[in-house]
Parts: structure tokens; sequence; C-alpha cells
């Protein structure tokens, strides 16, 4: 299988990060977004929204949208929970990542990081702190009854908000006040076969 991506983007890197963990072997194919590589015929023709990461299957087929590519990935592994409950709740955290985490802590990184915080985003950057914080707070309560998000095991939940959490510093996030999730951050790191995003 060959998967699209660039390695800075946290929605691609945890997918790396999954295929690491789980010992799935793929072709890595490098797309520079800031140089428009999702925005080619050819790229479009694979996915019309243009968007990284993208799984191209064997047979031909694509799967776009990191968690619905991680969820896939991790069938039949302890990854994704069997548990009808248990997996309603990682995928619980995972539509938090999408909609509550990664608009806010994905994009003040992008602004800092890819864009060189220019002034005439420096506004959006700092709104972008607020909804940045109520995500971490919302983890930092339950990290501090839980090792992880869903309960006792590494689950596609973490490694969902793994991607963007672990380089929040780069989008101006100070994590020292969140003692659970730095401890769960090094938890994670700890897993045999993990890769770190550079």
């Amino acid at each position: 299988m060959k998967i699209y991506g660039d390695m800075r983007s946290g929605n691609c890197y945890k997918i790396k990060l999954l295929c690491s963990l789980l010992g799935i072997q793929h072709e890595w194919l490098h797309v520079d977004i800031l140089a428009g590589g999702t925005q080619t015929d050819k790229f479009l023709a694979k996915n019309p929204n243009g968007k990284i990461p993208l799984l191209e299957l064997d047979d031909g087929r694509y799967l776009s949208e990191s968690n619905a590519i991680l969820n896939y990935l991790a069938a039949g592994s302890l990854l994704l929970p069997q548990d009808r409950y248990k997996l309603a709740q990682a995928q619980q955290w995972q539509f938090f990542e999408q909609y509550s985490h990664e608009p806010y802590i994905a994009v003040a990184r992008f602004i800092a990081k890819y864009l060189g915080l220019p002034e005439n985003r420096r506004e959006e950057y700092e709104q972008k702190q607020t909804g940045g914080h109520k995500a971490l707070a919302v983890m930092e309560q339950q990290l501090s009854v839980s090792p992880y998000l869903v309960g006792d095991s590494l689950s596609v939940s973490d490694i969902s908000l793994y991607g963007y959490t672990h380089v929040a510093h780069e989008g101006g996030f100070d994590l020292s006040q969140y003692p659970a999730i730095i401890a769960w951050l090094e938890r994670i790191k700890r897993h045999p076969n993990y890769i770190s995003m550079v």
C-alpha cells in the first residue's frame, strides 16, 4: 500500500506512527502542501478533497481522512476496541480531535511553524489559544483518571490525539500546566516500535 503525506503534519504522522506500532509495510510518498502538491490534477484524481493523508490500497482503492485511515489499518488489532461501547468511546475522542482540538492546536501550529507567524495571521493565531487550552483541559481531566483516553490500554483515540498534542508547544501551547497529558505523552513514547515525527 502507499501513503501520501507530510511527516510534519500531525494528521499524517499519526498514520505513520500507527503503521510503525503495528508493523504495517507501506510506501511513504511525500507531498509538499505548501508547494501545491495536493492541488495537482494527478493528486485530485486520487482525492478530490485535495488533502493528505491519503491511503492507496494495493487494489487501487483510496481512503482519505486521517481517523478513517487509522481505524481501517487498526482493524483486527488491539488498538481498535472490539467492545461496542469502548469502540464508540474511541470514536468519540476521534470526533473530539477533529472538531474541538485540531481546529485550534493544529491551526495555531500551522500559522507559527509552516507560515512563520506572519503579522496578518497573528490575531487568528492568538484567538486559537483559548479553544486549544479548552481541549487540553478536557484531555487532562480524562487522563487524570485513566492512563489512556479509553481505559488502561493504547487505542486509536490516543494516536489520533497524540499527533498534534505532542507538538502543541509549536503552536504556542505550554503543556507544563497539564501533568497528566505530559505523563500520557511519555507513556506513548515508551511503546515498542514508537517513531518520532522527525
